[in-house]
């Protein structure tokens, strides 16, 4: 679709290939294989020299509509779609490394994908070298003559720290690597990672991208080559494959997603502000606040400060859970990007599988809490939040 109509108008109809019944509604094609008009056809297919389906592991028309869609919204040249986030990062691994190479990852990502560097691919002969999410420098120092891939989350998992994008490309150019930006807090409708440099984008398409924790799924963009020629083809054999069913519905998550990013946004600020003044605080992570590390860098690269909330509470764990146990409306669920506003403990949710002092290094307190905040009143999540404050004095 022409780059000429706006990210809102692209959203809603990039990606649609009309059946020969001509619905206006993403048709939803359920169907594991695809019936050829020909012996010779089919071989031409299964070949690639000809193009067409031929088997949902890896083509089926809700999922080209899915990638093509969000392809026109990162302003990429393709995609590639995973069954969630943690498949696009394997698949794009697997895709163009090999054993003998090395990675370059922030330490502040979300704790699965620690485990996938630190444990996983070591196995498979890929090591990984964890730096400061906010010093370009570090990651200039940890160049070797192996490094493949720079992998950065901006804005972090749960601290939202944000990496100077433009800063960390040249870092990759200048060692011959690739930078891959997870995207998954700001999406598109607030960031978009392949105009600061980066080589591919990662989603987790569970979050913000279908909006409605209904289903999982995740994807792959960047440039023809890397994508085409390097990740797709370890997802037409390997088979981590987003399923029609979910393509379709994060496809109608597409549809809303500016919208709600911007509600998100605002209803994160606001409570990021009145929590900096609640007593029983010790300390706010909000990227669109002024008392944010990296306020005015967030405020060059991305439109808002997003969904995403983290604060510390005095008192360690046990006030930490407190707060969680007296909340009567917010979800106690360690997703996000939830319409429904979410609240976990990273130290023993999202980051309990990796070691004390890795948790350490990475800045995650035995007080921090992770509100990923909804779409409901933000006087109604104050209350919630206040009852279990209110009980720190």
């Amino acid at each position: 679709m022409s780059e000429d109509f706006d990210f809102e108008t692209r959203a809603l109809r990039a990606g649609i290939h009309r059946s020969q019944f001509n619905e206006h509604s993403e048709a939803l094609y359920l169907t594991s294989s695809f019936v050829f008009d020909s012996a010779a056809q089919a071989a031409a297919r299964f070949a690639n020299q000809e193009p067409g389906y031929v088997y949902s592991r890896f083509t089926n028309p809700t999922v080209t509509a899915f990638e093509e869609r969000l392809a026109a919204l990162e302003g990429a040249q393709c995609c590639v779609a995973t069954a969630s986030g943690m498949a696009a990062i394997l698949a794009t691994v697997m895709g163009l490394m090999k054993a003998g190479e090395h990675i370059i990852a922030s330490r502040s990502i979300f704790g699965a994908t620690v485990q996938l560097f630190s444990q996983i691919l070591p196995k498979f002969g890929v090591e990984t070298t964890f730096v400061s999410a906010t010093n370009p420098a570090e990651w200039a120092q940890a160049v070797r003559p192996n490094t493949r891939l720079l992998f950065v989350e901006t804005p972090s998992n749960p601290l939202t720290e944000i990496s100077d994008l433009q800063a960390l490309a040249e870092v990759a150019r200048s060692a011959g690597a690739w930078l891959a930006v997870d995207n998954c807090f700001c999406t598109p409708a607030l960031q978009r990672p392949l105009e600061l440099g980066a080589d591919l984008v990662i989603h987790s398409a569970t979050k913000y991208l279908d909006g409605q924790g209904r289903v999982l799924g995740g994807a792959v963009l960047g440039r023809r080559e890397l994508v085409m020629e390097g990740v797709y083809p370890f997802l037409r054999t390997a088979g981590p494959s987003m399923s029609p069913f979910n393509a379709w519905v994060i496809l109608k998550g597409l549809e809303t997603l500016k919208i709600r990013m911007r509600a998100h946004s605002d209803n994160a600020l606001r409570l990021a502000q009145w929590l900096e003044a609640q007593p029983a605080v010790e300390r706010v992570y909000y990227p669109g606040l002024p008392s944010h590390p990296q306020h005015a860098l967030a405020m060059r690269q991305q439109e808002t400060g997003g969904g995403i909330v983290s604060f510390v509470v005095k008192g360690g764990r046990e006030a930490a859970w407190r707060v969680i146990d007296s909340t009567r409306m917010i979800s106690i669920t360690a997703n996000l990007g939830d319409a429904k506003t979410t609240i976990t403990h990273p130290a023993t949710t999202t980051h309990g599988r990796i070691s004390p002092e890795a948790r350490a290094a990475a800045g995650i307190a035995e007080g921090l809490l992770r509100l990923a905040v909804g779409l409901e009143s933000v006087a109604d999540i104050q209350a919630d939040l206040a009852r279990g404050l209110s009980r720190l004095g």
